[in-house]
């Protein structure tokens, strides 16, 4: 502890009393203001957490975190400016004492943030602004240059993610018309050749097995690149819709692979969704389909398709062993096992959500709900395979 002596100690009681009273009203006011500039950074990250607010609203909401955490916020106002559009507080203007900092971008100048008293105050440090303030205004503008970074690098990748999965689309088409109209049309007459030569001219004896044998692989063989070509493009989606396509899906699965599966969708009368849509949402049915026959040990899956205008939301749930998601999750990253992340992707980059709910012995349930309908004056038909 200090020797030096507390000159308030010399005062009259009621003076040093006074003293004492102003001195805690000035902390007190500084922690005061302190509280405000931390709940102004922490609101700013909640609101970059919500992955889904449009970046004008994010931006909007933090001109108003900026001026209610000023020292004056009864008269100030607030602004963020971006590429050029202003997001201000009600009651913006463009006159008074201002303070304002640079957001920069990839080291440029894009916009900035700004505050200003509409009626004059004392000079306290950076005219009416207080140091601390500076420094907060400082630090939300290198924040909000950090997010909005951020979101573009993600809005990129998404952009790339999209026309990626666009071109895997189309080379599947591609292959899977050139295995059903070439290849399996080409083994099929091959097939046939073969019969009506058999058939003019008998193999001898001892060949005959070996001739049935070679028809017997022909026929195989045709089946496979024709099941191939299936699971490449799922016929009939552009002329039937996403529901008739994904039922017949349903239905071949459950004969090859004994898995009841049980399709219901109601509300899609008079809506209807882009191919992009319907694509990824078909393969998401077929992946989870797949990870249900390879992992879950389910004798029944049930499929939900249900229209909450404009979202799409699809329900799937197998009666299966379940697991520990975690460990599932990171086998899957370390096996470079594409299922589950490739399902959580392609929810993704259709703008929607996508979660898994699974315990040891409880089976897999697969919520999934994505933006993408709209209203058409026909639509499809509900369907329910029971």
């Amino acid at each position: 502890m200090s020797d030096t002596p507390d000159r308030r100690d010399d005062l009259p009681p009621k003076t040093a009393d006074a003293a004492r009273t102003g001195d805690r009203e000035v902390i007190e006011r500084a922690l005061l203001e302190r509280v405000k500039e931390l709940d102004c950074l922490y609101g700013i990250t909640r609101l970059a957490q919500q992955g889904n607010l449009p970046q004008d609203d994010l931006l909007r909401e933090t001109a108003e975190l900026v001026r209610v955490s000023w020292q004056y916020p009864e008269i100030a106002c607030a602004a963020v400016t971006l590429d050029g559009q202003r997001y201000a507080t009600s009651g913006y203007r463009r006159a008074g004492a201002r303070q304002s900092s640079p957001i920069r971008i990839q080291g440029e100048t894009a916009g900035e943030v700004e505050v200003r008293y509409l009626e004059p105050r004392p000079e306290c440090g950076e005219g009416p602004f207080l140091q601390e303030e500076r420094r907060l205004i400082d630090a939300v503008a290198d924040l909000i240059g950090r997010i909005v970074e951020r979101r573009r690098v993600e809005e990129q990748m998404r952009a790339l993610s999209r026309e990626l999965i666009k071109a895997q689309e189309n080379e599947r088409q591609r292959i899977a018309r050139e295995l059903h109209d070439h290849l399996a049309q080409d083994l099929s007459l091959v097939k046939t050749g073969l019969e009506r030569i058999w058939t003019a001219q008998p193999p001898a004896e001892n060949h005959s097995a070996q001739a049935a044998e070679i028809t017997e692989r022909l026929g195989a063989a045709i089946a496979a690149i024709r099941d191939l070509a299936y699971g490449l493009l799922p016929p009939g989606l552009t002329e039937l819709g996403l529901v008739d396509t994904v039922l017949r899906h349903c239905e071949e699965f459950s004969q090859r692979h004994g898995i009841a599966v049980d399709v219901f969708a109601d509300g899609l009368e008079g809506v209807g969704m882009d191919f992009d849509t319907q694509i990824n949402v078909y393969r998401l049915i077929q992946e989870a389909l797949s990870n249900t026959r390879k992992h879950a040990a389910a004798s029944a899956v049930r499929i939900r398709l249900l229209a909450s205008y404009p979202n799409l939301i699809l329900r799937i749930e197998d009666d299966g062993r379940g697991a520990d998601l975690e460990k599932c999750l990171a086998k899957a990253g370390r096996e470079k096992r594409m299922g589950l992340w490739s399902m959580r992707e392609r929810a993704r980059l259709l703008g929607g959500k996508i979660n898994f709910r699974t315990k040891p012995g409880a089976g897999m349930r697969i919520l999934v709900e994505v933006p993408g309908l709209r209203r058409t004056r026909g639509g499809q038909k509900t369907h329910s395979d029971r």
